[in-house]
């Protein structure tokens, strides 16, 4: 095996899951292993250092958005949620807390395998020191280190890091229209279906943050059938 392989943890309570999705991953030359519940999880992590972990939603005992929340505690290892439930609000849910993408079930694996490049392509990019550890916009301050924003009155407002990378798109590509497509492959390294609506969640929420009026945003502002428009100059 070389020693450059990627190496996984894989929580999922189906064996037959595990097994058939760590052989097929091996094949891409990535390191496997498989654990079938929350506390394995934890007792595997303790021991043992992943570049990624996959990880289902629905879990005896602990469920893997309580496991997704212990493991952002812990450390920034980029984390793909497995779940049969494809809801946009669950998706949501699952970045706010600090997933870094969302598979639903069943999907191809070859997919799969596409998605754990891409985040670990990113993840490699987020790790290197950044040039501009600040960035204002329209009297705000977002501060790249500790992902929160200052409002012009200088109140700090913490940020999810669905929220952070959302905004991080939006700072990079000011004055532009954006699809949904566009905005959720950005944040999230992913391609998605075309009527995929969790990113009208996100940015609703990132309105929220901003004090941003959804009847009349000055900043997020939706351009009916194309996408959004982060309508300010970044400094």
């Amino acid at each position: 095996m070389s020693a450059q392989a990627i190496r996984l943890l894989i929580v999922d309570d189906d064996p037959d899951i595990r097994s058939l999705l760590a052989d097929y991953l091996r094949g891409y030359a990535m390191l496997c292993t498989t654990v079938a519940d929350g506390a394995a999880m934890q007792d595997m992590l303790a021991r043992d250092s992943f570049d990624l972990i996959i990880l289902d939603l629905m879990l005896p005992g602990e469920d893997g958005l309580a496991l997704c929340r212990q493991i952002r505690r812990q450390g920034d290892t980029p984390i793909i949620m497995l779940t049969a439930r494809g809801e946009a609000a669950d998706r949501v849910v699952g970045l706010e807390l600090g997933a870094d993408d969302y598979v639903v079930k069943p999907f191809d694996p070859r997919e799969l395998v596409a998605r754990i490049h891409t985040i670990l392509r990113r993840s490699k990019r987020q790790q290197q020191p950044l040039e501009v550890q600040e960035v204002r916009f329209a009297g705000w301050t977002l501060h790249h280190i500790k992902r929160e924003i200052t409002t012009p009155e200088q109140v700090l407002i913490p940020l999810s890091h669905a929220e952070y990378r959302l905004l991080c798109v939006f700072l990079e590509r000011p004055q532009r229209v954006l699809s949904r497509e566009q905005l959720l492959d950005a944040a999230r390294g992913r391609a998605i279906e075309a009527f995929d609506r969790s990113i009208d969640l996100l940015v609703s929420r990132l309105r929220q943050k901003l004090g941003d009026d959804p009847k009349s945003p000055r900043l997020l502002k939706t351009v009916r059938g194309e996408g959004y428009l982060f309508d300010c100059k970044v400094e």
